[in-house]
C-alpha cells in the first residue's frame, strides 16, 4: 500500500503513543520494541525493534490495515478494515479500529525503529 490514507502529514511521537496505549492500537499487547518504556510488552507477535529497516512505509501500511492480505487467518486484527467482520458489536459495525491519521502516525513511528543491527550474525 504504497499511498498514504491521509493528507496530514503523519507524526511519529503520536504513533508511539498509538503503538502503546490501550485506548489506541496498544501495539504492545503483542509486539515488543527495545527500549521502549511500557511495561508489560508482549510476544504473541514479533519483536519490531529493527521493522523499520525491513520493511517500506508501503508494507508497514498494509499489515496495519489489513494483515489477513499478507497471512490469512493470522491473529493480528486489522486495524483499518471495516467489512466481512465477525463478532463485532452493534456499535461498532462499519468501524474501524484506527482511524486514517493513527495508522499514518503508527507508519510514522515504525519506520524510525531500525535498531542496532547486528553485522556479525
Amino acid at each position: 500500500m504504497p499511498e498514504p490514507l491521509t493528507e496530514v502529514p503523519s507524526d511519529a511521537a503520536r504513533g508511539d503513543r498509538v503503538f502503546a496505549e490501550r485506548d489506541q492500537g496498544h501495539c504492545v499487547l503483542c509486539h515488543i520494541v527495545s527500549g521502549l518504556d511500557v511495561p508489560f510488552q508482549g510476544n504473541i507477535g514479533p519483536d519490531l525493534s529493527q521493522v523499520g529497516s525491513r520493511l517500506s512505509a508501503g508494507q508497514l501500511r498494509l499489515r496495519i490495515v489489513d494483515y489477513q492480505i499478507v497471512s490469512p487467518g493470522a491473529l493480528m486484527p486489522s486495524y483499518f478494515r471495516n467489512h466481512d467482520l465477525y463478532q463485532v458489536q452493534n456499535d461498532y459495525l462499519g468501524e474501524t479500529i484506527l482511524s486514517a491519521q493513527q495508522v499514518e502516525d503508527l507508519v510514522a513511528y515504525l519506520s524510525t525503529l531500525e535498531g542496532d543491527v547486528d553485522e556479525t550474525g
